[in-house]
């Protein structure tokens, strides 16, 4: 085996112990061996695969249509880079043809409205009643979700949501005061910055003060953005005496009372018509643009788990064959600059030799301050301390605990890399704060006790075994 990159053993003298690094690689591609540090990795290291990070929030964001241009720029690029790094990714077609879709979304002049609620609380009657009243002059399309908290299992919740989702207004009818699970969707809406009007529908089923108490409590909890509407009164009884002292008694049907409805869905419309549907198109573009980086993101994980997994077992070699009694060294050099470089290059970073040697020293300082460094060393200690023989072996706790502190770093720079912003123009430059952070998450995330326990055996197995040397190419 011949390695051509004399600067991937910088910083810790790790070219003395590269004999081990042969042994080694034959091992990996074993099955046997292989498979618990691929366990390792899902379970422990890569558990950043399995989160569902959600894309970028609309809460704070000002949309208008440059800002959505600007969304699907964006969202081309990954798709593109998805392509040009997975060639044929299954994923590719789908991703293409909703994209295809988005430039005809933002210019649409339809309203998709949806009109959701509890059960009972009137929806089919307010469609109705609003389908033959002139609000607009842009075409209006209503859908009708399915009753919430009906209890019918997770697929209907997930159709309901799915079709808020597509939609550009979203009429919340009630028909008293909120409970707590209504409360809690209304506010996911808005912070999906939804354009909602809440409606106190059936209020004719309350006495004239209650029903104002009702209407104030919804007002305070939604700071506006509330009408009170009776879409289908009960009917009255109407009495009618005659000149003869007879009595006629008869049921009528009041008219409906939508005119607070009608009126501020009116406004709303004229004022925010070609907003809504903006806004809309922006949530449709962070989906897709989310699911396209999830997807790139998975294959250049897959890229760098074994650029890590060498530089933790080269880590181990060296720290295994010459202990050093104090870690400052080893942290310093946890990760060295050749594997920053490699990473950043799967992600599409500019990184030159200087910087990531930069980044290499920064990250080790990092881990003494937060004293990851002694953490780290006290748990290997703690665990080999089980089995004296391995205990004993001259380096066996510095050369583990070098190798995890190597695959923590790794780790780190492909979390940092995962969350920088696939932008139009690539080559920013590292935000060294922003790393500080990811790094001491992805420490936490990486001390279980089980994981611990799994790779130290790993560690140990691999410091045992006979070795012979490797050539090193300068």
């Amino acid at each position: 085996m011949k390695l051509h990159k004399p600067i991937l053993v910088g910083g810790l003298g790790l070219s003395f112990s590269l004999w081990m690094l042969d042994t080694w690689h034959d091992s990996i591609v074993q099955v046997g061996e292989f498979g618990l540090l691929s366990a390792l990795a899902v379970g422990g290291g890569f558990w950043l695969l399995q989160k569902n990070r959600p894309g970028e929030q609309l809460n704070d964001m000002v949309v208008d249509r440059a800002s959505v241009e600007r969304g699907i720029s964006q969202t081309e690029v990954i798709i593109n880079q998805l392509a040009q790094e997975a060639g044929n990714h299954p994923a590719l077609e789908s991703l293409r043809e909703q994209f295809a879709k988005l430039p005809l979304e933002l210019d649409r002049r339809e309203i998709q409205v949806a009109v959701t609620g509890g059960k009972s609380v009137g929806k089919s009657t307010v469609i109705q009643i609003l389908k033959n009243v002139e609000l607009s002059t842009t075409s209006l399309q209503y859908t009708e979700t399915a009753p919430l908290f009906a209890g019918v299992g997770k697929n209907s919740d997930a159709v309901t949501k799915s079709e808020l989702q597509k939609s550009d207004f979203v009429l919340f009818l009630t028909n008293g005061d909120l409970t707590d699970s209504e409360f809690q969707v209304l506010q996911q809406l808005k912070a999906a910055k939804h354009s909602i009007l809440l409606v106190f529908n059936k209020q004719d089923q309350y006495q004239v003060d209650e029903r104002a108490t009702v209407l104030q409590s919804l007002k305070q909890r939604m700071q506006g953005n509330v009408v009170a509407t009776a879409a289908s009164p009960l009917p009255v009884k109407v009495r009618k005496y005659g000149t003869d002292g007879s009595v006629q008694e008869w049921m009528e049907q009041p008219a409906a009372d939508i005119q607070q409805l009608t009126q501020q869905f009116r406004e709303v419309l004229a004022q925010q018509g070609k907003q809504l549907v903006c806004t809309t198109t922006m949530r449709k573009v962070l989906l897709l643009k989310a699911e396209a980086k999830d997807y790139l993101n998975r294959v250049r994980c897959d890229r760098s788990t074994p650029i890590i997994e060498q530089n933790q077992w080269i880590a181990a070699a060296a720290a295994f064959a010459n202990p050093i009694p104090a870690l400052d060294i080893l942290a310093t050099a946890a990760i060295n600059a050749q594997m920053v470089m490699d990473l950043g290059n799967i992600y599409q970073q500019k990184i030159f030799l200087e910087q990531g040697q930069q980044v290499a020293e920064t990250m080790g300082s990092l881990m003494l301050k937060l004293g990851l460094v002694e953490l780290s060393t006290r748990a290997v200690a703690g665990i080999l301390k089980t089995n004296a023989v391995t205990f004993v072996a001259g380096g066996m706790v510095e050369g583990v605990s070098a190798a995890y502190l190597t695959r923590v770093a790794g780790l780190s720079l492909v979390e940092y890399f995962e969350q920088q912003e696939i932008a139009l123009e690539t080559g920013n430059g590292l935000n060294l704060e922003k790393l500080h952070q990811v790094l001491q998450t992805v420490f936490q995330q990486n001390q279980k006790l089980a994981v611990l326990e799994a790779f130290v055996k790993q560690g140990v197995k691999r410091l045992l075994l006979e070795a012979k040397p490797v050539e090193v190419v300068g």
